[in-house]
């Protein structure tokens, strides 16, 4: 329920950090008793040890963890660290993938200058003879390359990897000596409950996660191999409140809902649920709506849709309703809906298109 006392279904649930449910009982719990004893002090506390070794024992690569506040504080540390261990200056990404607010990777806003971005090498999503050509021109200087588990552009459909994706490029970096370092910020936790790279079946060198991993209380991690390990200690690292023992009781007890719980795999089955349900309802309006990425963070797309002139007014329309919808950035499922509540939304999709005849676009 919002201010002026209307309620709503939200399918953005905190751009993604809520992953169990507002004010999941289970985990404000646990962040109650540790406000009570602190949050931040002048050293981390046993909450930080605590969370690094439930990572190390569940994410199959990791050998050590750190932490931070927010997704862009680590992805950038994270391609320091690949510049500290390979001791090569360029950085790998995909066209139009976001990595955070910093000038190396930041969607093309304003104060940017040449030079933030002249270490930054980029290829087209899926393209790995591109890849490959890259390395061929600049192959011994490449320290990394960053991506995301699934392609998730700004302003544009989301694009899952092809079936050999993640094993060119895994071959292509062990090859090269380069350090392939995953941004599963946005989607850790939605995929698989022992992070995304398990979903799609490779093995990164660094890992990143936030968003989902603290269910609203703001923390971040980055993950590495042993091997890694000397050169992250070269790397600068800190923040005053970066050591929150408040946000890693949260994270702690986050993490042991989705094992107990399976959550990745609940969501999924709920996000796929819902995405068949609202394309088949478009469909009877005739409106060419696909649900592009995966289920449980699904992204709008609307075909000819050129200016989303088309896909605002559907979420406009729908926000009406009490449906909090996104036109120009992926929805999220939590594991606190539940298919009544989807099927709650479906109905409420379909009276807006009833009473409109379809038209969205007005």
């Amino acid at each position: 329920m919002d201010v002026d006392g209307k309620d709503w279904i939200d399918f953005m649930c905190g751009f993604g950090t809520i992953l169990h449910g507002y004010s999941n009982q289970e985990i404000e719990t646990a962040a109650k008793v540790q406000r009570e004893m602190g949050a931040v002090f002048n050293q981390p506390s046993e909450k930080m040890v605590e969370l690094a070794e439930i990572l190390v024992d569940r994410i199959n690569f990791a050998d050590w963890a750190v932490f931070a506040k927010n997704g862009s504080d680590l992805t950038t540390w994270a391609i320091r660290v690949a510049r500290q261990f390979t001791q090569r200056p360029y950085i790998v990404k995909a066209k139009g993938a976001y990595h955070g607010v910093d000038a190396w990777c930041d969607p093309g806003m304003g104060g940017r200058i040449p030079s933030d971005r002249q270490d930054i090498l980029e290829f087209e999503w899926n393209d790995t003879d591109q890849l490959r050509s890259i390395f061929k021109k600049y192959g011994n200087k490449i320290a990394g390359v960053i991506l995301t588990p699934y392609h998730h552009p700004a302003f544009a459909k989301s694009e899952m990897p092809h079936a050999t994706f993640w094993q060119e490029v895994s071959v292509i970096c062990e090859k090269e000596g380069s350090l392939l370092i995953l941004d599963d910020v946005r989607a850790g936790g939605r995929l698989h409950d022992d992070g995304s790279h398990r979903y799609f079946d490779f093995v990164p060198d660094l890992a990143v996660y936030s968003k989902a991993l603290g269910n609203g209380y703001t923390i971040s991690a980055c993950v590495g191999k042993k091997n890694q390990k000397s050169a992250s200690s070269e790397v600068f690292l800190t923040g005053s409140c970066w050591n929150d023992a408040v946000a890693m009781a949260a994270a702690i007890t986050s993490l042991s809902i989705s094992t107990r719980e399976q959550v990745a795999e609940q969501v999924l089955a709920k996000g796929t649920y819902f995405c068949n349900k609202l394309t088949e309802v478009a469909k009877k309006f005739d409106i060419p709506l696909s649900m592009t990425g995966p289920a449980s963070m699904p992204y709008p797309f609307i075909e000819d849709d050129h200016n989303l002139f088309k896909i605002q007014g559907f979420c406009r329309l729908c926000a009406g309703a009490g449906l909090y919808f996104h036109p120009h950035h992926n929805w999220f499922i939590s594991n606190s809906h539940t298919f009544e509540s989807l099927d709650l939304a479906i109905q409420k999709t379909a009276q807006v298109l009833e009473e409109t005849n379809g038209k969205i676009d007005n």
